[in-house]
């Protein structure tokens, strides 16, 4: 055999050997990859990018401002706060003058023949006062409205506080709000001073009504709710509420109700005027209040300070009631000084319970 043909068969041997095992590389490599591919899925726990603590704070998930449980926490303390049951008491010795420095534990308070746990809500008088001062505008007190007027911007100068507010009501053919709530002593004064008496009819019910409605949707929390009403009393044109409606509204907006009838003891002559002022005598006496009757028109002021007086030597007490159903019902409840039975203890006849 030549070398040329030795070359030629050199190389040909070669190439079929190449072809032979071709496959089995190709084959091996493939192998090769797919163990390398395999490892990569069991490597992403480790790496966890969307979990690593430094991405929470930025994910929207956990951003403050959506609704969160935090957000439902003052639901949950005003839960917890209307189970606590104000009762604002006056104190007067026999002349009715306002007795001072008695403590909780001098008091005792029942609510429905159960004895409750008292606590001071506050120095007395020093709770600040949610004020309505509800005028007769009507024809029953046309003549004498000036001088009923001057009387209640007096009134008003005595008692209000800088923490205390007013709101201002005209009872005349329809009940009416002259002036909002305001903190504004002058703002006040100026609703006040410009009703003007009319020579209507008159919404006596849906007047102080709405006054006690307003008072329990508007005023801060911890206040005392006091409505003074200057009339007579007599009603001919209400249209939504009773006398046991205003009476329901009253207590369940937690108001002490106050009547200033200017007629005089001319009502005895009257049935009319005689049911008018015994309404008043009822509201005053279920909420803790007074309804006052002057012997003369010119005793309007003295009736004013002695209200004035009262509620700044007034005591605010509270209790957890321990009748925890939430059912709405009324639950009676009697205050007094067990050590002094000389003195005469004014307060709310009851309350209305929450109702879920």
């Amino acid at each position: 055999m030549g070398l040329k043909q030795f070359l030629h068969r050199t190389i040909l041997n070669g190439l079929i050997l190449a072809l032979a095992i071709a496959p089995n590389l190709s084959a091996l490599g493939q192998a090769k990859r797919e163990r390398n591919v395999k490892p990569n899925p069991a490597q992403k726990p480790a790496q966890k990018p969307p979990t690593t603590s430094p991405a929470k704070p930025t994910s929207p998930p956990v951003a403050l401002p959506k609704p969160t449980p935090a957000a439902e926490e003052p639901d949950e303390v005003l839960r917890i706060e209307s189970k606590l049951v104000a009762v604002p008491v006056s104190v007067t010795d026999t002349k009715g003058e306002p007795i001072r420095g008695l403590k909780p534990e001098d008091f005792q308070l029942e609510e429905e023949g159960r004895q409750q746990q008292l606590v001071a809500l506050g120095d007395p008088g020093q709770t600040p006062v949610e004020l309505s001062l509800v005028f007769d505008v009507s024809g029953s007190v046309y003549e004498r409205f000036r001088f009923q007027q001057e009387a209640a911007a007096r009134f008003l100068k005595q008692v209000m506080k800088p923490k205390d507010a007013v709101s201002v009501f005209a009872i005349g053919l329809y009940a009416k709000m002259a002036i909002g709530r305001t903190n504004s002593f002058d703002t006040a004064l100026a609703g006040l001073m410009g009703i003007t008496p009319t020579k209507e009819g008159t919404a006596f019910f849906d007047t102080v009504g709405d006054a006690a409605t307003y008072i329990g949707k508007t005023a801060e929390p911890g206040t005392r709710h006091v409505i003074v009403v200057i009339s007579d009393g007599e009603d001919n044109n209400s249209d939504r509420f009773l006398l046991r409606d205003v009476s329901h509204a009253l207590q369940r907006n937690d108001c002490l109700f106050y009547s200033i009838n200017p007629s005089g003891p001319s009502i005895w002559l009257n049935k009319v005027s005689v049911k008018g002022q015994q309404g008043m005598s009822s509201l005053a006496q279920q909420t803790g209040g007074a309804a006052f009757l002057p012997e003369r028109f010119e005793d309007l002021d003295a009736v004013f300070r002695q209200i004035a007086a009262e509620l700044q030597a007034q005591y605010l007490l509270g209790y957890y009631s321990t009748d925890d159903r939430a059912d709405g019902g009324f639950r009676k409840i009697a205050v007094n000084v067990p050590k002094r039975p000389d003195l005469r203890v004014r307060a709310r006849q009851g309350y209305y319970a929450p109702k879920v």
